[in-house]
C-alpha cells in the first residue's frame, strides 16, 4: 500500500484539514509555506494519466473548498495550485495536488522561462492536434 492510501485509511497519522468519502486534504510534511496542503482522492492514482474521470471533475470541487478554508485562515496572499507527474518531480506515486499558500517574502518561487524564440507554437499545436 502506499503512503497516500494508507493516510486516506487512516493507518498512518496525519494533520487533516478536510475529509471526505472519496479524498482527504492534510497538510504537508514539509511545509513550504505555512499551510501547505495536499489534496489526495482516496482512490489510488499513480498520476493524472491514471486518474478516473469521476475523480479529476470532483477533486477541483475540493481544491476549491481547501483553498477557501486556507485563505480565510491563514489570510495568505495568493495561492499556487501544482500537481507533479511521473518524471523527474512526482515523489509519491499517488495522484494529489499541492496547495500552497503564499505570503510576502516567502521564499518559494516557481520560474516559468521564456522559450518563445526557440519553439514554433504552430508545429507544436499541429503535434498536439494531429
Amino acid at each position: 500500500m502506499c503512503i497516500f492510501c494508507a493516510i486516506a485509511a487512516h493507518e498512518i497519522p496525519s494533520k487533516v484539514v478536510y475529509e471526505d468519502d472519496k479524498f482527504i486534504a492534510f497538510l504537508d510534511l514539509t511545509q513550504t509555506t505555512i499551510g501547505h496542503t495536499l489534496v489526495v482522492p482516496k482512490r489510488h492514482s499513480k498520476c493524472i494519466f491514471d486518474l478516473n474521470e469521476e475523480d479529476a471533475k470532483e477533486i477541483m470541487v475540493v481544491v476549491k473548498k481547501v483553498a477557501n478554508k486556507l485563505k480565510a485562515s491563514l489570510n495568505p496572499i495568493g495561492l499556487n495550485i501544482i500537481n507533479n507527474n511521473e518524471k523527474p518531480l512526482q515523489s509519491v506515486d499517488h495522484f494529489h495536488i499541492h496547495l500552497i499558500p503564499r505570503y510576502e517574502n516567502d521564499n518559494f518561487d516557481i520560474l516559468f522561462k521564456d522559450n518563445s524564440k526557440e519553439v514554433n507554437l504552430d508545429e507544436i499545436l499541429k503535434k498536439i492536434n494531429g
